[in-house]
């Protein structure tokens, strides 16, 4: 049973949001009904109660989505409420849909965009993964995060050839290598107000990790907001390239890790909205003129259903014409079909832009 107290914050959370003008995915489908459906339930292993889907929502009523799955059970046992919202976010894929089962293709179809380098200044493709048989960041113990650091840290460290690199433990780095880390942008930091009232952040920086390889062209990081983001980069256009590296060591992970799958959503993780393959392939892109005709390049946009954010992320102006375009969609096809999909819309953007 649901204890009283959590019962009660519940009860004063949900009347709260139901007021409020919040225009997040959480107030859209949480109605009364949906609400006194599963204001009882828990988990079964690790008795995870709304509450915890729901607090960060209820505490940031300026959420775009507001939920979080606080361990693999959730997307089931609070399904009333999570199917819905993925279904709206990830553009109709619906409760009786079903997600492919993992294709990353035919890696040597994908090339270079832009092999003179004149438009792309850098691309970049991740996917994040569970580790089976622990829970996501709310329900985890400072035991819990520790064991997942070391199999981790030792998986990693088994990696070769262009992969091969080291693990860089949050707890007790030294201020040299977190000014190293921070000048490559490959530090993470602790989590914003929606991951804390999340419960995402707890005993921090215990397990939590980062690992690169020499060349600075692919990245892991543990225990961040999942519990594996793993992340394959470079600058320029080399699409293929930094796709062949990131499945080649997801592949390589995979065969130490097992990760959590489900037969209908696929990869499982935190957030709603990273689920299916979990995969964001994006370039950082140069098309001055088409930034002067946003129409046309919303157009496009939507045409290849590719997410624009400006410079800086989410909610910035593109400075001197540059963006961070990547992929919308993550939920029903397939890797392959994702990145090509970024692939096919950013060499129609390159089109234009030469013949503006």
């Amino acid at each position: 049973m649901v204890d009283a107290a959590v019962l009660e914050k519940l009860e004063a959370g949900f009347a709260k949001l139901a007021a409020s003008d919040s225009k997040s995915l959480l107030r859209k489908y949480l109605t009364k009904e949906v609400f006194d459906n599963l204001k009882t339930k828990k988990t079964p292993t690790f008795g995870s109660t709304l509450l915890d889907v729901i607090q960060s929502g209820l505490e940031n009523h300026d959420s775009g989505v507001g939920i979080y799955a606080p361990d693999a059970e959730a997307y089931t046992v609070f399904a009333d409420l999570f199917d819905p919202i993925i279904e709206d976010y990830h553009g109709g894929f619906k409760k009786t849909d079903k997600h492919p089962p993992k294709d990353w293709g035919d890696v040597d179809t994908l090339g270079n965009l832009d092999p003179a380098g004149e438009y792309i200044i850098s691309t970049r493709v991740r996917c994040g993964r569970s580790m089976q048989g622990y829970p996501f960041n709310p329900c985890l113990t400072e035991a819990q995060y520790k064991e997942m650091e070391d199999k981790v840290s030792s998986t990693l460290s088994g990696l070769e050839g262009e992969l091969k690199g080291q693990f860089y433990p949050l707890t007790g780095m030294t201020k040299e290598v977190q000014q190293k880390l921070i000048d490559d942008h490959f530090l993470f930091k602790e989590g914003d107000r929606f991951l804390q009232h999340a419960n995402a952040c707890r005993f921090w920086p215990t397990g939590r990790g980062i690992y690169h390889n020499d060349a600075k062209t692919f990245l892991v990081w543990c225990n961040e907001e999942d519990h594996l983001r793993i992340i394959s980069m470079q600058m320029g256009g080399d699409l293929g390239q930094v796709y062949r590296r990131l499945v080649t060591a997801v592949n390589d992970i995979e065969k130490r890790v097992p990760f959590s799958h489900d037969d209908r959503l696929g990869f499982l993780t935190f957030c709603p909205t990273n689920l299916g393959t979990t995969v964001r392939a994006s370039v950082r892109i140069k098309v001055p003129k088409l930034a002067a005709d946003k129409k046309k390049l919303e157009e496009v946009a939507g045409k290849y259903n590719l997410q624009v954010r400006g410079t800086r992320g989410e909610h910035t102006e593109a400075e001197g014409g540059v963006y961070d375009i990547s992929n919308k969609r993550r939920m029903g096809l397939t890797e392959y079909d994702a990145v090509k999909g970024m692939n096919d819309g950013i060499a129609e953007l390159i089109k234009i832009e030469s013949s503006l």
